[in-house]
């Protein structure tokens, strides 16, 4: 007697719903997901149990690192190209237009006015900041932050609210963020918040 074959059939799956639903997720995470901006001076802020969130929007942010070497940045690009806008306009900057496109792409300055254009046309830049001689000067004898400060917020005007941010590394000394405080309240900026990162988690 014949051995009975059973007929083999082919398996198919169909992918498509499970296409669609990686597509929607990739959409999903790539429309709500925020891009840090790359920091080429890194601070090891001091903790806190303070959870509240500093506004993304006309942010300007005072990096102090551990060495007393203070720095700024803002939020965007057009932030900082009316930055160096209003500092040519007061005389306080003399830029071309080829390093204004610079100036408005730069993640943070931290040199004397005196040296931008110098700065500003070394391609090395970023790894400049780490150099000695770099930093806003910020002290009792030569005190350029509020320079710096008082044109952003003019740059701004009244009805964008700039709020200013200072992030300070654990090893600061504070000296060094009393010296800013004292820059900012003498142009009538008292009100900012301090970064810090939430108590217990790992950096």
């Amino acid at each position: 007697m014949g051995r009975f074959k059973v007929k083999k059939q082919d398996m198919f799956i169909d992918m498509t719903p499970m296409s669609d639903v990686m597509v929607l997720l990739l959409t999903f995470f790539m429309l709500t997901a925020t891009f840090v901006k790359d920091e080429p001076v890194k601070v090891n802020t001091p903790g806190s149990v303070s959870e509240i969130k500093i506004p993304e929007q006309n942010l300007l942010t005072i990096t102090v690192n551990p060495e007393g070497k203070v720095f700024l940045g803002m939020d965007s690009p057009q932030n900082m190209e009316k930055l160096a806008n209003k500092m040519k306009d007061n005389g306080s900057l003399d830029l071309t237009p080829q390093e204004l496109q610079v100036f408005k792409d730069v993640p943070m300055l931290g040199t004397p006015i005196d040296y931008v254009k110098g700065w500003l046309a070394n391609e090395n830049r970023n790894s400049m900041l780490s150099d000695a001689k770099a930093g806003i000067p910020c002290d009792s004898v030569t005190d350029e932050l509020k320079v710096w400060v008082g044109n952003a917020r003019e740059a701004l005007g009244e009805g964008e609210k700039m709020r200013i941010a200072i992030k300070a590394d654990k090893e600061t000394s504070y000296e060094v963020i009393k010296h800013v405080m004292n820059s900012l309240r003498s142009i009538d900026e008292n009100r900012y918040n301090l970064i810090t990162s939430l108590a217990g988690e790992d950096k």
